[in-house]
């Protein structure tokens, strides 16, 4: 017995020890009471950038990004990021020959997963507050998987930014890399005959994932199962096609992406024969109120294309977020979603001149019926148009990055969706990749409007640099977008990038000692 206690004893004094420092000695040595939680920023990130083009007049600009001061108060090694070429597997399509258990591989499909060329880190950052670009004119550039850990991890941000100066994809594609998930949703995909769509899958672990492609049309499912058990192996990315997954076109579509085992990263190239192309980034996940932020007030073309994924049809109160007020668009003040059916809507040159930001909300505040949604914005008239997409996006809580500025064609707008709650907001421009010194200036949007700014820009800028936006704290919730613009010849060439919060840090409860397990 006293053999017993004696043992006890020591291991609640061993406990003791350990979970006092736990409970005291949190990162950054802030003293922390046992039951509490702190707001620690994150240890590791990852993205995936797709594939950037297979056009021969193309070229790509890689920007590498992580916020100054982003990490304070977390463990102060010094951390990495970079990216890796990944590999690709050749000839993808969905479906195909079924091996034990119901999936496709490969191999079973004639299909073969080439390694990446060169296994050289692509923008590789060494320190926060500086962007790190690279360029590219090669048609065959791979996949990018990446990690960042330590202190460049929270809010490490990469853009991929391409140019094609010619052909049917012509124009300005932006993106910034997506994180890997399990489920993404992207409003607005097209498998129609005028349209090239690709989806590319990306797999940034060791282990093989497994995914579904599902597509919704104006009546529904547009069934088939060509889209089930895609195979992509580790380190990998598969392109599919989206009109071979389905023998019925369909103009404006709802693609759902959902990784039955592993993770992916996904994003859709969109090709138009008279729009020319960009990326379609996934929309923020389904939920009753959406905002779709970065509306360029020269818009000539405006379609919203929207789906209600649950079980519940949808009927929502559309409103356009002006620099003066909300306002109902002319001839669409209500807009019914009928469940699992996706519905295309023009709003054609919504915008009349301002700048704005569509919001949708339930006509019923009780409402729950889940919406995702995307506009595709077009600029220009005749053959020099030029087509972007807009995706509902998250709002802004703590912080949000938008890399690959330079001294002009960037404007930033900032919404505040609720009438009443005046949002102000901290943009800082960073210091450039080549040189300049970081500037912050304020900005204050008023509840119920949007604010399209020319953003600030680092003193003696050279090279590109990022912008970070932050609301301040009891500021009104706020989305934000930045476009990109660089004119091709008689082409208004541009891009749209939603800035969702980057979720750089998170809510770890504190640990503290219990030695009730010692108790009989």
């Amino acid at each position: 017995m006293k053999r017993t206690m004696t043992s006890l004893i020591g291991v609640a004094a061993a406990l003791a020890a350990v979970t006092g420092i736990a409970a005291v000695a949190a990162p950054g040595g802030t003293p922390k009471t046992p039951g509490g939680a702190a707001r620690l920023p994150v240890q590791r990130s990852a993205l995936l950038c797709p594939p950037p083009t297979s056009s021969d007049v193309g070229e790509t600009t890689y920007t590498a990004f992580a916020p100054q001061g982003a990490a304070a108060g977390a463990d102060t090694k010094k951390g990495t990021a970079k990216l890796l070429p990944a590999g690709t597997v050749k000839d993808a399509g969905a479906g195909g020959g079924k091996k034990k258990g119901g999936r496709s591989k490969a191999a079973d499909t004639g299909r073969t997963t080439v390694p990446p060329a060169d296994t050289t880190p692509v923008v590789p950052l060494r320190q926060a507050g500086k962007p790190v670009t690279t360029t590219t004119d090669r048609a065959d550039a791979p996949a990018l998987v990446g990690a960042a850990d330590g202190t460049l991890a929270p809010g490490w941000t990469v853009q991929q930014t391409t140019t094609v100066a010619a052909g049917a994809g012509r124009g300005l594609l932006g993106l910034s890399c997506p994180t890997p998930d399990t489920t993404f949703w992207f409003p607005g995909v097209s498998t129609a005959t005028d349209r090239q769509d690709y989806v590319h899958l990306t797999n940034p672990d060791t282990t093989p994932a497994v995914v579904d492609l599902e597509l919704h049309g104006k009546d529904g499912a547009l069934g088939g199962s060509a889209g089930e058990d895609i195979t992509v192996p580790p380190h990998t990315t598969v392109p599919v096609l989206l009109s071979t997954l389905t023998t019925r076109p369909a103009t404006n579509a709802t693609l759902h992406v959902l990784a039955r085992e592993g993770r992916v990263g996904a994003a859709v190239q969109a090709t138009d024969n008279k729009l020319g192309s960009d990326w379609l980034p996934p929309a923020a996940d389904p939920a009753p109120s959406v905002v779709l932020p970065g509306i360029p007030k020269d818009a000539t073309s405006v379609r919203l294309v929207a789906l209600a994924p649950g079980g519940d049809d949808a009927d929502l109160k559309v409103q356009l977020a002006t620099p003066t007020g909300l306002i109902t668009p002319a001839g669409l003040e209500t807009l019914h979603l009928k469940s699992g059916m996706t519905t295309a809507v023009d709003l054609k040159d919504v915008t009349k001149g301002e700048a704005g930001s569509l919001v949708l909300t339930p006509t019923d505040a009780g409402a729950k019926a889940p919406v995702a949604a995307a506009l595709r914005v077009t600029r220009g008239k005749g053959g020099n148009q030029e087509m972007a997409f807009i995706p509902a996006t998250r709002p802004v809580e703590k912080r949000a990055t938008a890399a690959d500025n330079g001294a002009k064609g960037s404007t930033l707008s900032l919404a505040a969706p609720e009438k009443g709650k005046d949002a102000k907001v901290k943009v800082t421009a960073s210091a450039g990749s080549a040189g300049g010194t970081p500037v912050t200036k304020t900005y204050t949007v008023k509840g119920g409007t949007t604010l399209d700014i020319d953003p600030p820009r680092p003193q003696g800028l050279k090279g590109s640099y990022a912008l970070t936006v932050e609301p301040e704290p009891g500021s009104g919730p706020v989305y934000a977008a930045r476009t990109l613009a660089r004119p091709q010849g008689g082409v208004p060439a541009f891009t749209v990038q939603p800035l969702p919060d980057d979720r750089g840090s998170v809510v770890v409860p504190t640990a503290g000692q219990d030695l009730s397990l010692l108790t009989d």
